[in-house]
């Protein structure tokens, strides 16, 4: 009929459109292709019991990532010792994902083991998810912080008062190159110059299997008002030029570890075996879920 016609035609629309608004994240495809899935297997029911089977994916697509963040907090946390002193960058914690976050679920995990931690939080320009989002949220975990910006990262390692840097990712190519926000390279460089470690810390629905390398991972351009305004306001002469890209990639051999809800994952990384891995293990939390 019309009516389901226009239906299928709106619900792939928004699903483009969502798609479209961040190419570079690996997970929001992950979702998308899940709801798609359910839709496509019952276009023929009636719509209200479609908006049930797509709502009750919904919800199960929020509690794995809640569970898997738990997972990623439990396994990270072994990598944290009484004391330390972590730099974490952009938000990877309880506003970007749907439980305590990834490399966020790690502090606080940590901290719930009752380990002694300090944590820097890189402002994050242009956007400032550091300073806006990050520190937010540690003040709400009673976690000691202060915010850097971001060029003065390198300066604390170099005198030493920077134990490990722990950042989410956004996607991660089958060979362990990471794309996550901007500067996250720059980060990593420092780290192994000056012998700490760089951790990674994402789900296994991040990890693209079919990209064998990150220079073949998209990168997102954003708006160059994000960098030539400033609430609203312009602050250059309208005719420069502005590169903004949302992400930059991390090239495997910089990176520590990569920790996922399965294990702590060391170089040289081969996620091989982590596709049916993964699978299997949805499947097992869908059994728990309806148990």
């Amino acid at each position: 009929t019309e009516n389901r016609k226009n239906f299928e035609i709106h619900f792939y629309k928004v699903t483009e459109t969502l798609r479209n608004s961040r190419p570079t994240a690996k997970n929001l495809f992950y979702a998308l292709d899940r709801m798609t899935k359910v839709f496509e297997e019952n276009i023929e029911k009636d719509f209200n019991e479609i908006e049930d089977l797509l709502l009750r994916e919904a919800d199960a697509i929020y509690d794995e990532d809640a569970e898997m963040c738990k997972r990623i907090g439990v396994n990270g946390a072994e990598l944290i010792t009484d004391k330390m002193t972590i730099l974490t960058h952009c938000n990877a914690g309880e506003l970007a994902t749907g439980g305590i976050g990834t490399a966020l679920g790690i502090i606080y995990t940590a901290k719930q083991q009752g380990k002694d931690l300090f944590v820097y939080a890189d402002e994050t320009r242009p956007l400032l998810q550091g300073s806006r989002l990050t520190a937010f949220e540690l003040e709400q975990n009673e976690i000691d912080f202060d915010i850097i910006i971001d060029s003065m990262a390198a300066n604390l390692m170099k005198d030493q008062m920077i134990d490990c840097v722990i950042v989410g990712a956004d996607r991660i190519a089958s060979n362990g190159d990471v794309v996550n926000k901007v500067g996250s390279y720059s980060l990593a460089v420092n780290c192994a110059f000056h012998k700490i470690p760089f951790y990674v810390a994402a789900p296994g629905s991040t990890i693209d299997f079919e990209t064998a390398a990150g220079k073949d991972i998209e990168i997102e351009e954003r708006d160059p008002d994000e960098v030539t305004k400033v609430h609203g306001e312009k602050i250059t002469l309208p005719e420069y030029g502005v590169m903004n890209p949302a992400f930059d990639l991390v090239p495997n051999e910089l990176i520590t570890a990569i920790i996922t809800e399965y294990k702590v994952h060391y170089p040289p990384y081969n996620f091989g075996g982590l596709k049916q891995m993964f699978s299997a293990y949805i499947q097992t939390l869908r059994k728990e879920e309806e148990d």
